[in-house]
């Protein structure tokens, strides 16, 4: 009996952390994952030859409307999916059960090589191993089934998948940014209600908060998020994410999600892409 129980509870974090991998889909890198038949054991220490670090300069954009902003995004995002090389990172992901007083936060560095390799090493751990395993674990392996399918066309803001209405200007983290509302042409896994904060300047992703529209199982109750982003170099990397659902027999299952320390490489179309952020086409 208590082997059915945990089995249904593992099923349940695997159904809700879908879609909390999902939500990160909200940012435009392609795949980060590799395919989960290749995937590395997180204890396994991977030796890659370094990517080079970029050299990349600020520069300085007027400032522009809403619907040039959002334009601007969208044509970002769709290329930056179509030239990133690939990347390296530091994560770490905190998870707990608060009902059953369980938690555990994991450490781990990340080298991304463009179309779909990704190899962890793994920094540190400590908390409750059954997070580690059936949380964070399962939220990784959601990460990497998700990505072998290339949902982007799927998922990605556009007014194709959305439907965009402008709301008003406001200010994020002293930035001055253009808030939009989305909501969904579809009920579709991936795919949330909310709005998003676009960078007057650039057409950056800021922020995104909202509600998961589809949830993955009858069991879970619905999952809301907030999502912020960084900018490295011409490149839109998520940099924090809190994700909180309600799951019916477990409760609440909290998920924050950092990133830091982004070293991106482009491909040869990087000029192009910052032609397209200076000129909006």
């Amino acid at each position: 009996m208590l082997a059915r129980i945990q089995k249904l509870f593992s099923c349940l974090l695997l159904a809700m952390l879908a879609s909390v991998a999902a939500a990160q889909n909200v940012y435009p890198v392609r795949a980060a994952f590799v395919p989960a038949a290749d995937a590395p054991s997180f204890s396994s220490v991977v030796r890659e030859r370094s990517l080079p670090e970029p050299l990349f300069k600020p520069v300085a954009y007027p400032r522009m409307g809403p619907e040039l902003a959002f334009e601007v995004y969208v044509n970002r995002s769709a290329l930056q999916h179509a030239t990133l090389a690939g990347y390296t990172a530091v994560t770490t992901v905190d998870a707990s059960l608060p009902d059953s007083k369980q938690r555990g936060e994991f450490e781990l560095s990340r080298q991304f090589t463009a179309p779909h390799i990704l190899k962890f090493k793994s920094v540190r751990f400590k908390g409750d191993n059954f997070v580690k395993v059936n949380v964070i674990g399962r939220l990784l392996q959601s990460e990497v089934e998700r990505e072998q399918k290339d949902t982007y066309a799927d998922v990605a803001v556009n007014r194709k998948n959305y439907k965009v209405a402008y709301k008003k200007t406001d200010y994020v983290n002293g930035r001055l940014v253009h808030v939009y509302q989305l909501k969904p042409r579809t009920r579709r896994t991936g795919l949330f209600k909310g709005h998003i904060y676009l960078d007057g300047f650039t057409g950056s992703i800021v922020r995104a908060e909202g509600r998961m529209v589809k949830p993955p199982s009858l069991f879970i109750k619905n999952i809301e998020f907030t999502q912020d982003f960084t900018d490295a170099g011409p490149f839109m990397f998520p940099a924090r994410l809190h994700s909180e659902a309600r799951v019916r027999l477990i409760g609440r299952v909290l998920v924050d999600v950092n990133n830091r320390e982004y070293r991106p490489v482009a491909a040869d179309s990087t000029p192009a892409l910052a032609a397209s952020v200076a000129g909006g086409n």
